[in-house]
């Protein structure tokens, strides 16, 4: 066979191979925007409700959004603790568990809590499978958790996850210096990440917690 002609052959059977990985790919649960603020002694955490799976839109107004009651700490007053979750809903309600079990272990500890999760998300091989995205939030800090083992603070009180997460994290920032207050941010950056991503609606789900500033200790 002339090789100009197997080489075309060859490149035509890789495109092909590559659009049908791509087409396979598309079938699957897309991600959505959960945008967390932290600002003026508020943190807010706002999500969209779509679900959709390949080009159709499933559900508009799932909850993404959780709030759970922690546990009294030391000052024994109720820490509540905020949830998102981007990816697979029956991974992230997995994670959830994990979360709320680690919770009762350790009350009022958030972060000793996410990086426990953590832990196991990344040497458990059943968890190792689980696809999903969590944004953690209670009164002192907010995190995001991924199944790398990571447990990321917020450097600058705003934090995200999903698809349209870059667009929403770009426009809060933007905003933070502004009068606004933690909701209106949120808001205003997530109709921004709506207008864009296109797995991302404006049907909204917002839970607002009480910041706790830092400590002299150097507590966040």
């Amino acid at each position: 066979m002339n090789p100009s002609i197997s080489s075309r052959i060859l490149s035509r059977n890789v495109w092909k191979a590559a659009t049908f990985r791509t087409l396979a790919s598309s079938d699957g649960w897309h991600g959505t925007t959960i945008l967390c603020v932290k600002k003026d002694g508020k943190i807010c955490m706002m999500g969209d409700g779509m679900v959709s799976q390949g080009n159709m839109i499933v559900k508009p107004n799932a909850v993404k959004i959780r709030r759970i009651p922690d546990k009294a700490d030391a000052t024994s007053k109720v820490t509540p603790t905020l949830v998102g979750f981007a990816g697979a809903t029956a991974d992230a309600f997995t994670l959830l568990e994990r979360l709320q079990g680690k919770l009762d272990e350790y009350p009022g500890q958030l972060q000793r809590a996410a990086v426990e999760v953590a832990k196991g998300w990344r040497t458990d091989k059943y968890l190792r499978r689980l696809e999903a995205s969590l944004l953690v939030a209670d009164a002192k800090g907010v995190y995001e958790m991924t199944g790398n083992g990571d447990v990321l603070g917020s450097h600058d009180g705003v934090a995200g996850v999903g698809s349209g997460s870059p667009f929403a994290i770009a426009a809060a920032r933007a905003l933070m210096d502004s009068d606004l207050s933690a909701e209106e941010v949120a808001r205003k950056a997530m109709n921004v990440a709506a207008d864009m991503c296109v797995y991302t609606n404006h049907q909204f789900l917002v839970e607002v917690i009480d910041a706790k500033e830092p400590t002299e200790e150097g507590e966040s």
